[in-house]
């Protein structure tokens, strides 16, 4: 025997649908009002957001005139390495640089390496094996090169190209490609502060590597003595010409 099974309509009946704003018993001219406010709201936060972009050109500007209108700079660096199946490797110290061509990069992690540049030659110092290893300053393919640019005359659109940009909170990430074919790194993404600072320097090598440098604390023209960019190599030391 067949069995015939009505529906209940009361089961089947629509959940009423309350809209998150009841426009409906509102008087029309608060509903224009709200929806004028809100347009407006949208439009002032547009025009925020629109001046609140920094300009790429501004912001280059900025960075070429701190630095170079500066004889000297120190500042606290920590050193990132990473490599294709190569474990990370982190390091720290103090950086001093002093125009024309000299840098000073005094490590406390790993305590007592040394790198200097005295402007004809640089010296890097391994303290684990008492070596020192020494180039000609045009000749180094060092991942530190990109901050030579920082002791002379820095133009952005003359060392590199296709700028590309991105907000990163109140400061401002540059990437940029550079225009010599024989550079040793094939990417550069400087982090500019509010005051045009650098705070981040990452470099990609052309090996795929990559070298991030954080900085802080940075001084411009303090004094800083000759000697500290003079380099003597300590007792037994082991000294090596790079091949150039």
């Amino acid at each position: 025997m067949a069995v015939i099974i009505t529906p209940n309509p009361s089961l089947h009946r629509q959940p009423r649908t309350v809209p998150p704003f009841p426009f409906h018993a509102w008087p029309l001219r608060h509903v224009n009002s709200f929806v004028t406010r809100l347009l407006c709201g949208v439009c002032l936060l547009a025009v925020s957001a629109e001046a609140a972009a920094p300009d790429l050109l501004d912001v280059l500007k900025g960075v070429e005139t701190r630095y170079n209108r500066a004889q000297t700079v120190e500042v606290l660096f920590q050193q990132t390495y990473t490599a294709p199946r190569r474990v990370a490797k982190t390091e720290s110290g103090q950086l001093f640089l002093r125009k024309p061509g000299r840098m000073r990069w005094q490590y406390t992690t790993p305590p007592g390496k040394l790198f200097v540049s005295d402007g004809k030659y640089i010296y890097l110092y391994t303290p684990a094996s008492n070596r020192v290893e020494r180039s000609k300053v045009k000749e180094t393919d060092d991942m530190r090169a990109p901050l030579a640019f920082l002791l002379g005359k820095l133009d952005f659109h003359r060392d590199f190209k296709r700028f590309l940009t991105r907000q990163r909170g109140s400061d401002l990430s540059i990437a940029a490609e550079p225009r010599s074919d024989r550079a040793p790194f094939s990417q550069v993404e400087f982090r500019v502060g509010p005051a045009f600072e650098i705070r981040e320097l990452e470099v990609t090598g052309q090996d795929s590597s990559v070298t991030l440098f954080r900085f802080e604390n940075e001084k411009l023209n303090p004094p800083l003595n000759d000697k500290l960019f003079r380099f003597q190599p300590p007792p037994g030391a082991e000294v090596v010409d790079e091949a150039p």
